[in-house]
């Protein structure tokens, strides 16, 4: 049993609480006091006049302004099958941008937004959403068309630019929805251009323009635009491992969306331009090493080709030996070592267009007219 402490004891204790309260308290009424004494009344300071804006300010307001309508935002969606009830859920999947191509309803993105994606979402600038449809894709050029089936009245279809003049050191202006923050603008420079980065497909894309303007995860499919207001490119890619922007980020060329749109609303698919030859890279690499020139050795001419209607010669096996064909050396001016670098040049062209092949044809170079015809989709 725990002794009882005296009284004395329990009065020094209770003196000891006493002195702490009242301390307390001392110590709150100064605080306080010295907090009205110290503080005087304040009012907000007045507001500087700001005077108007500066004219590269206003322009790009102007641009953003005008171009705002025209871009989308992209909810890509997958299906969950209950197994137990069969009900089909859709969940969120990824997000992206895009932006109205015409005003039947047509939004342009990049074809690894919607990848893998089994249904699709458009949210317009007014923040009205519509179920999108999938017109087709060009996986070797990273891009997809959707269609919408929004009044005409909602549709602004952005300006088209081009590309081919496009000069390093140029401003830009990039309009997505990096992370889901909508309608973000971020502006920069052409950093480089001519640039290649790989498609989803591994295939080459050519001509890419590179940007400083910040990319970042939700600005692919949205438009990268010139001072004018004009799309000059699809924002593509982020060259950054860790997924946010760099500083460097690039876009897939107008010049080739204004391309491969149109086919994919027409065809549903990118069709390519045939000339109908056939080679082996090793082999061809060998024998013009051996030859003491640089091109594509045709070892086969497909019948009824562009190249066959042309008189190209394939290379043909003899009981002397082998007897080389023609070595296809440039494309309207544009030299080709291998046949990947042959499709990547006629990749610029559509089927009726005509393109003069150099060949090398028994030690003497010929210029030879071709017109090309469909051929095989890419894929």
């Amino acid at each position: 049993m725990e002794a009882i402490p005296s009284t004395p004891v329990r009065f020094r204790l209770f003196a000891v609480a006493v002195a702490i309260l009242l301390f307390a308290a001392a110590g709150w009424i100064l605080y306080n006091g010295l907090l009205r004494t110290a503080r005087p009344p304040a009012e907000p300071r007045a507001i500087s006049p700001r005077g108007d804006l500066a004219s590269d300010e206003r322009s790009t307001i102007q641009l953003y302004q005008q171009n705002r309508p025209s871009v989308i935002f992209i909810t890509t969606l997958s299906q969950r099958v209950d197994l137990n009830t069969r009900n089909v859920t859709e969940l969120p999947q990824g997000t992206g941008t895009g932006f109205v191509w015409d005003d039947a309803g047509h939004v342009v993105t990049n074809f690894h937004v919607i990848k893998d994606a089994n249904a699709a979402r458009v949210t317009m600038a007014d923040r009205e959403t519509y179920p999108a449809q999938l017109v087709g894709v060009a996986p070797q050029h990273d891009l997809a068309v959707l269609r919408i089936n929004a009044p005409k009245a909602k549709l602004r279809p952005i300006p088209v630019g081009t590309s081919s003049d496009l000069q390093v050191g140029q401003k830009v202006f990039a309009i997505g929805n990096p992370f889901g923050l909508d309608e973000t603008l971020t502006t920069g420079v052409v950093s480089a251009l001519g640039r290649t980065i790989r498609s989803m497909t591994d295939r080459p894309i050519q001509d890419v323009i590179q940007t400083d303007a910040a990319i970042n995860p939700g600005n692919s499919g949205g438009p990268l635009l010139d001072s004018a207001g004009r799309l000059i490119g699809v924002n593509a890619a982020i060259y950054n491992p860790s997924g946010s922007s760099s500083g460097i980020g690039f876009a897939i060329p107008v010049d080739m969306v204004n391309r491969i749109v149109p086919q994919l609303i027409a065809n549903g698919r990118v069709v390519r331009p045939q000339l109908g030859i056939s080679s082996d890279d090793q082999i061809s690499a060998s024998i013009t090493r051996r030859m003491g020139i640089e091109g594509v050795l045709v070892l086969g001419v497909q019948p009824g080709s562009p190249a066959a209607e042309a008189g190209l010669i394939g290379t043909v096996r003899t009981p002397e030996g082998i007897v080389a064909g023609d070595v296809l050396q440039q494309i309207d001016g544009k030299p080709v070592r291998t046949m990947e670098e042959v499709n990547d040049v006629l990749q610029k062209y559509k089927a009726g267009d005509t393109v003069t092949l150099t060949v090398m044809r028994n030690g003497a170079t010929r210029k030879i007219p071709v017109k090309l015809q469909a051929g095989a989709d890419i894929q």
